[in-house]
C-alpha cells in the first residue's frame, strides 16, 4: 500500500532535494511552505510527484494540523517529515509492508530517528531511542503542543523497527543556533504557562507508553534547578555520549546551552510579569 508524505519547509534549499530523492517510490509528496525566500520551491517543483502549498507559520502544531485537515491526499496514510530528514529504503519497505497488513483499529505508527552530526550517528548523546508518531491514518490524528509536538490518536498505535535519518546541522551550526533561539523562546513560554501537578506528573512518569513517559520525564527535568548541567551530565555520562567522540561532546554542550537559553527566557518572562527590571 502506498502512503503520502507531508514536508514542512522554510528556506530549505540545502535539504529539500535530498529529502525528496529519498522518497523515490512515493507517488504523492506535499510541500507545505512558510513562504521561503530562497530556492526551495523551485527545486521542489522539478519533481512530478510533488505538490506545493503555502501557509504563514504561526506554530508547528497548527502548521501540521492544517496539513492534515485542509489538504487532500492520494492515499489514506500520511508520513510527516521535516526537510532535513531522509527515508532510507529499509524504512520505506517496512512502511509499505506494515500498511498492507494493518488492522482497521490501528491509526498511527511510531518510529525512531537517527540524528547525525559531524559525519556520525549520535547513538548515545542524542538521547536515542526516542519514539515519534509520524505515520498516521488521515482523519484519525490530531497534533498538540506548539513546539516539539505531540501526536494523539483515538485509535491504536503500532511501532516500526526502521529509522528516519535526521541531519539537523546540514545548514550549519549558525543556523542551528538561530533555529534553537526561536525554539527556546517557544519552550520558555510553554513551560512558563504550564502548572506542574505532581499527581499528574507521577502518572505520566509511570505510564507504560514511552511517549507519555518521556513527556512526564521532560516536564520533571524542566522543574529541576541547574537543568542545563543536569542535561549535560545525563547525556554525556549516563547516556554515554562520550562514546560518540568529539561529535558527542559538542552535541551535549550545544544541548545544555539550549536548556540554558530556555532557563534565561523563563526568568525573563517571570520578571516582566512582575514588573521587575530585566
Amino acid at each position: 500500500m502506498s502512503y503520502s508524505v507531508l514536508i514542512l519547509t522554510l528556506n530549505e534549499e540545502l535539504n529539500i532535494e535530498r529529502c525528496i530523492a529519498s522518497l523515490k517510490n512515493c507517488n504523492d509528496i506535499v510541500i507545505l511552505d512558510s513562504f521561503s525566500s530562497d530556492n526551495t520551491l523551485n527545486l521542489a517543483n522539478k519533481y512530478d510527484n510533488v505538490r506545493v502549498y503555502k501557509r504563514d507559520f504561526d506554530n508547528y502544531a497548527n502548521q501540521r494540523n492544517y496539513g492534515l485537515t485542509d489538504i487532500s491526499y492520494t492515499n489514506d496514510w500520511l508520513l510527516m517529515l521535516d526537510a532535513d530528514e531522509v527515508v532510507p529504503d529499509e524504512l520505506d519497505e517496512e512502511i509499505k509492508n506494515a500498511l498492507n497488513t494493518v488492522e482497521s483499529n490501528v491509526c498511527m505508527f511510531r518510529m525512531r530517528r537517527k540524528d547525525h552530526f559531524m559525519g556520525r550517528w549520535l547513538k548515545h548523546s542524542s538521547g536515542y531511542p526516542t519514539w515519534f508518531g509520524r505515520l498516521m491514518r488521515i482523519g484519525r490524528v490530531i497534533i498538540e503542543r506548539e513546539i516539539n509536538e505531540e501526536y494523539h490518536t483515538d485509535g491504536d498505535v503500532n511501532y516500526l523497527n526502521e529509522h528516519i535519518y535526521h541531519y539537523p546541522f546540514n545548514k550549519g551550526v549558525q543556523e542551528w543556533f538561530e533555529k534553537h533561539n526561536r525554539y527556546s523562546s517557544m519552550e520558555a513560554l510553554e513551560y512558563y504557562n504550564k502548572k506542574t501537578d505532581l499527581k499528574t506528573l507521577q502518572t505520566k512518569i509511570l505510564n507504560s507508553d514511552p511517549v507519555i513517559r518521556r513527556a512526564g520525564l521532560k516536564q520533571l527535568i524542566y522543574s529541576l534547578p541547574f537543568r542545563p548541567l543536569v542535561m549535560f551530565l545525563s547525556l554525556y555520562f549516563l547516556r554515554r555520549g562520550f562514546l560518540d567522540g568529539r561529535a558527542g561532546f559538542n552535541f551535549c554542550v550545544l544541548r545544555s546551552f539550549y536548556e540554558y537559553m530556555i532557563n534565561c527566557k523563563k526568568i525573563e518572562l517571570r520578571r516582566r510579569a512582575m514588573g521587575e527590571p530585566l
